[in-house]
């Protein structure tokens, strides 16, 4: 389903920035037996209900004259939040500095999380911890989230 997300994400980011916020991400899942298409749209300014119906009824004429989707689906246009996911490059690049929460598959030093500031991105992750630092390759990471008590 991740193909089904990037090819809407090249679809609709030209219209979402005419709408003056950026398209932060596009996932598309299924929770039980429906399906979500979830754009998240961020700004700096923030994002409030208005921005979202805006960028809801802008993309909506155009997924459905595309119809990339076989199944019928829910679209729900949202803020990507304070413990944002990172997942593109340029989401850790513009995240420099910035306190993140790392999921990893397997514990190191028998933890599953770990939580630094974020100092360089090149497809692992760099962290400077309270005593360290220490750089996680791609291959062992799970996830990366905004810590939200920073951001």
């Amino acid at each position: 389903m991740a193909g089904i997300a990037d090819k809407i994400f090249t679809l609709i980011e030209p219209t979402v920035a005419e709408q003056n916020v950026t398209l932060w991400d596009v996932n598309f899942v299924k929770e039980g037996a429906s399906y979500y298409l979830r754009v998240f749209i961020d700004s700096e300014e923030g994002i409030n209900i208005d921005d979202c119906t805006k960028v809801s009824h802008a993309i909506d004429p155009i997924l459905d004259e595309a119809d990339p989707i076989e199944q019928s689906y829910y679209l729900e246009v949202c803020s990507p939040g304070l413990e944002r996911r990172l997942t593109k490059d340029w989401h850790f690049k513009a995240m420099y500095g910035k306190d993140v929460k790392v999921k990893l598959y397997k514990a190191i030093d028998g933890s599953k999380e770990i939580l630094g500031k974020l100092i360089s991105y090149d497809g692992g992750v760099q962290l400077k911890l309270a005593d360290r630092e220490i750089y996680l390759e791609k291959s062992d990471i799970s996830s990366v989230r905004l810590d939200d008590i920073n951001f």
